[in-house]
Formats: C-alpha cells, structure tokens, sequence
C-alpha cells in the first residue's frame, strides 16, 4: 500500500490559501486522502485590495486580515507559521528558520511578490511600503503621531501612480481633509497606464476633486527623514515632506532566487499553461513569482484575480496528478478592473458594465465579499456590513447607551 502523497504549499495568499481549500473539497478515496501543509510567515490571510479601508475607518482588520485556524477549521489542511529557509528541489525539502523541515511529493510556490525597497538611497530607511497588515498599522501610527500634532497641513509623497499609489492618494486625502497635502509622483507620462480608459479618467477626476497633486514624468532621487528630492526634466527640486509612501515594483521571494529553475528577467519561475514549473512536473507556481501563458498563449497578469483562478487550475492539477489524471490547462478569465477612489467611490469596468461612484463602491464590496475565503467568513462579514448602517442610525437617533 503506497503512503499518501505529501502537498506542501508555500504562501498564503490568494494563490495559495485557495488553492489549499479547493484541493481539501475535491473528492479523494480514504487511502489516497493527502497530507497538506499550508505554509505563511504570518497567522493571518490578509485580504489585499481591501487594505485600503484600514486607513479610513471603513472596515476593520478581522473582516479584511482572519486568521488561517479560523478560516482551516473543519478542514484536513495543517497550518505551520513559518518563515522558509531553503528548498532543496532535488531533494523535495523544505526547511524553516525554526529548524523544522517537510519532505514533499508535490510543491506549490505562492509565495507572492514584495515591494522592492533598496531602489533609491533612503527609501527603506524613511519610506513606508504598502501591502501587509504590518504595513498598514505602521502607517497608521506614523498618521495619528502627525493628527495629534499641532501642525497646520500634513504633508505626504507617494511613489507611484498605478493602482496602489492613486488608491492610497484617495483613502489618505479622505482621511486627512483639509490637513492633507498629498503628492502623487510618476515617472510615466499618465497614471494607470496600464488600466482601461474609463477607470483612468475616473481615478484623475477623484485625484482633481480632491486636489492630489500629480507629478509625471518624475523620478525619485532620494528620500530623507523629512524631505523627498524628485529629479524633472533634468532639475532636482528637495522638498520637505511627513510621510512618504512607495508603492514602485514587484520582486519575487528572495527565497525564491537561488532555486534551479527556468525563470525570467525578472526572476519569475516560467510554467507550463498546467502551471508547473519548466522540467519539474511535482513542482507547481502561481501569482506574483510565476510567469505563465494560459492555453490561449496569452501572458496572465499578476492580480489577485488570476491568482484566485490559477488556484482553482492548481488544486485540480494536483488532484489529477496524483490519481493518474490528465491535467487541464489554465485558460484566465478576466473579470474587469475594480478600484476604490476614497470613501464610498469606486470606479469599476468588465464584463460589460461600467460603473463609478457609489454604486460602483456597492458592486465592488458585494465582489469581494463573493470572494471572501469562507462562506462563515463571508456571513460574519456581510452580517457586519448590513447591520453598520443600522447601528449608526440608532446611535444618531438615540445617542449612546452610556
């Protein structure tokens, strides 16, 4: 009687979060039943496109970062909170920083991507990334340090005008009101370059009602504890500054780099439309450190979205590996382009719809509350977002309890 296969899956995002889940519900024979290790630096599954609501208020971390027991419970997937310190491919090891190790029979890379931080001099000694709960309450707590300040205007840079830059500019200028002086910085000639036209107008209109200073055509040269030095058409100008975020770039895991595989300039590990990686069939990549052609031979981009399919494509690879099984091809799907432009403003285009404003906010929470990881999770959530507006009507109409 051969052992069960042993699955482990490293990261747990989107990739990997839900490939792990759909993997535990497709249908297995009791002696087949594999081992599946689910593998995260940190204790919490971190909803990233909602992480923008932290700064505003408009949701809380339980709804948007639930921990990885909560969201495992009832399931045969083992969770490990660990750091990874090596893989060894040919061995089909994988060692942690606490000592321990896990020998694989099938290896699922989701590790994700990270914000580059060494591209200019100062940027990771003064300059606060955006992409984790971390991130999140570091930014925070630098804001609520300059709001109980007695200084007229708070003054913020952000590196970047793609999703994340021109999202952060909007929350933080609702955020801030008349305090908030925010400077969008970018080296192209327009922001969004790579977003439909009637979302990039949304987002320059939201940047103009608001005031959002935008900086094209403009290179960050350095970065100081309270000042910015912006390189445009051959000046540096410095200027003084209280907060500055970067949002510039995407590098794969460094755990990543050493690995013997087929990878790109970029360092992506290059897979098969069946997401395995080039000559290692036992060894499957997706998301941000994967660079794959789906079955139509066009490139997938690295969104939350393509991850959460890749992931689907994954767990059924991996069933049909194991049980002998022809694998299927990933073939993505896209499914529009959502963002959020301040409190209660969205912008969205797909599918044949486009929306902004505040039905555009509406559809976009109703999207992600579908795609929220757990159907408990999502009840928690919509319960809570159902019953908000009710609660602030009593509050507004009774007063407080106490």
């Amino acid at each position: 009687m051969t052992e069960p296969a042993r699955i482990c899956i490293l990261g747990g995002g989107f990739g990997g979060l839900y490939a792990a889940k759909r993997l535990n519900e497709l249908p297995w024979n009791p002696p087949e039943q594999p081992e599946i290790l689910l593998v995260d630096s940190n204790d919490r599954f971190v909803f990233s496109p909602l992480l923008y609501e932290l700064l505003t208020g408009e949701l809380q971390s339980w709804e948007i970062a639930p921990p990885f027991s909560e969201l495992l419970a009832n399931t045969r997937i083992r969770f490990r909170q660990a750091t990874v310190e090596n893989i060894d491919i040919d061995n089909q090891q994988v060692y942690f920083h606490d000592g321990g190790e896990f020998a694989y029979d099938r290896l699922v890379l989701a590790l994700g991507g990270e914000t580059p931080m060494q591209m200019v001099p100062g940027c990771a000694e003064h300059a606060i990334p955006f992409r984790t709960v971390s991130d999140a309450y570091r930014l925070e707590e630098r804001l609520r340090r300059l709001e109980t300040s007695n200084r007229d205007k708070i003054r913020v840079a952000i590196a970047g005008a793609g999703y994340c830059g021109v999202e952060l500019a909007c929350k933080l200028s609702d955020r801030l009101q008349d305090r908030g002086r925010l400077r969008l910085i970018e080296m192209g000639t327009e922001i969004l370059r790579n977003s439909p036209e009637f979302n990039r107008k949304a987002a320059q209109a939201a940047l103009n009602d608001r005031g959002i200073w935008v900086d094209l055509e403009t290179t960050v040269e350095q970065i100081g504890p309270d000042s910015i030095s912006l390189l445009y058409k051959g000046q540096v100008d410095t200027i003084p500054v209280d907060v500055v975020l970067w949002t510039v770039g995407t590098r794969v895991s460094p755990v990543v780099e050493p690995l013997p595989l087929q990878k790109n300039a970029r360092g992506q590990i290059q897979v098969t439309p069946m997401l395995q990686a080039l000559d290692r069939p036992e060894i499957f990549a997706l998301g941000d450190l994967a660079e794959c052609m789906d079955a139509k031979g066009k490139r997938v981009p690295t969104t939350a979205q393509a991850a959460i399919q890749q992931a689907d494509c994954t767990a059924w690879n991996l069933w049909a590996s194991i049980r002998d099984r022809p694998l299927l091809p990933f073939e993505y799907q896209p499914l529009g382009e959502m963002m959020t432009l301040g409190v209660d403003n969205a912008t969205l285009t797909g599918l044949g719809i486009k929306l902004d404003g505040q039905a555009a906010h509406l559809v976009r929470r109703l999207a992600y509350l579908y795609r929220m990881p757990t159907f408990d999770h999502q009840l928690k959530v919509g319960l809570n977002w159902t019953l908000l507006p009710l609660r602030e009507f009593l509050l507004q109409a009774y007063g407080s309890p106490h």
